[in-house]
């Protein structure tokens, strides 16, 4: 959520008028994040987020803006899009793919209480079960495939240590390659900057932009991993065991999810340990913009190593098959 394309008051207040939102009042670019350009937008009718679309193309972005819609729909506490006069919710400014997203109250949790990842965790128990019946479908672009070739790039950047370890666990998620676990919509990046609470009332889920049709556990590993980490990496028992009972009041876990628990979890370090090193390595320039430490998740993947099933320790055999598919 960078400012790489900068609008200016007029280009704005042009935009605006295609929609039933009011008149300009206040625009503020949003420096956290790093994929697209966002601005806080005030208007005479409300307060609304401005996405400019950076990776995306025009003809991408619908699966987002109608999964949005869809979960807003069925009590997911998300963020509705806005349609302009002619009912639809993507238009272009200043050549990139644009929309209005409610602005929804509450603010991120910087350390998360254990209520708070209760709730955290029903909600997207919730959007797991809802978003089981969305009738479109879009695969993980950052999947394992994403991860391998995107990995082989950044080995000539790392030394010691750090290369082993990419290179010991890119090995061994291929060894999981044909890992057949529940899947449906995810969010795919619910860390604590796109959940916005008013003390214990999760007001919203925000930021939608990566979300696929993939595995339903390696969402809830990307969420654990986040909001469950202790400044040394290793995992906060009391809220992870918060946040994994508040899913399972809405969907319990399967057997063999429970079992391929410790694989998820890495994998989860892994996708965002290789996501940092390529912003930091192969930056995109941009006005304002925010790359996080990919230290952090090196550190968390390291303390994932040993992790047990959630249920009796029930050792799952590496799956040796070739198939195109690396879940």
């Amino acid at each position: 959520m960078s400012v790489y394309t900068t609008v200016e008051e007029t280009e704005l207040q042009e935009f605006l008028s295609h929609y039933p939102l009011g008149q300009l009042v206040a625009c503020q670019g949003i420096t956290a994040g790093i994929e697209n350009t966002n601005y806080f937008v005030t208007t005479t009718q409300g307060q609304f987020v401005l996405t400019l679309f950076e990776q995306y193309s025009y003809e991408e972005l619908p699966y987002f803006l109608e999964l949005m819609a869809y979960l807003n729909e069925h009590q997911v506490p998300s963020a509705h899009p806005c349609p302009d006069n002619n009912g639809q919710y993507l238009r272009y400014l200043n050549g990139k793919p644009a929309a209005f997203v409610q602005r929804l109250r509450g603010k991120e949790m910087r350390q998360p209480t254990v209520e708070q990842c209760a709730v955290l965790g029903r909600e997207l128990g919730h959007l797991h079960v809802v978003g089981c019946d969305f009738p479109h479908y879009r695969a993980n672009q950052r999947g394992p495939s994403w991860w391998h070739g995107t990995g082989k790039r950044l080995l000539p950047y790392l030394q010691g240590t750090d290369a082993a370890l990419l290179r010991s666990e890119l090995r061994f998620q291929y060894g999981y390659s044909a890992i057949d676990l529940p899947r449906g919509v995810i969010h795919a990046d619910l860390f604590r900057d796109n959940a916005l609470f008013e003390g214990d009332k999760l007001c919203g889920i925000i930021d939608f932009y990566y979300a696929c049709h993939d595995v339903l556990l390696y969402d809830v590993a990307v969420t654990v991993n986040d909001w469950c980490s202790l400044p040394d990496g290793e995992l906060d028992k009391i809220r992870m065991d918060a946040l994994l009972s508040g899913y399972q009041e809405r969907r319990p876990f399967a057997d063999e999810e429970r079992r391929a628990w410790g694989v998820m979890l890495r994998a989860a370090a892994l996708r965002f340990w290789v996501s940092r090193l390529k912003d930091l390595h192969f930056p995109r320039a941009g006005e304002m913009t925010h790359t996080k430490n990919p230290n952090e998740y090196r550190d968390i993947l390291k303390t994932r190593l040993d992790i047990p099933p959630l249920s009796r320790p029930t050792y799952v055999h590496p799956l040796q098959n070739s198939a195109a598919s690396l879940w």
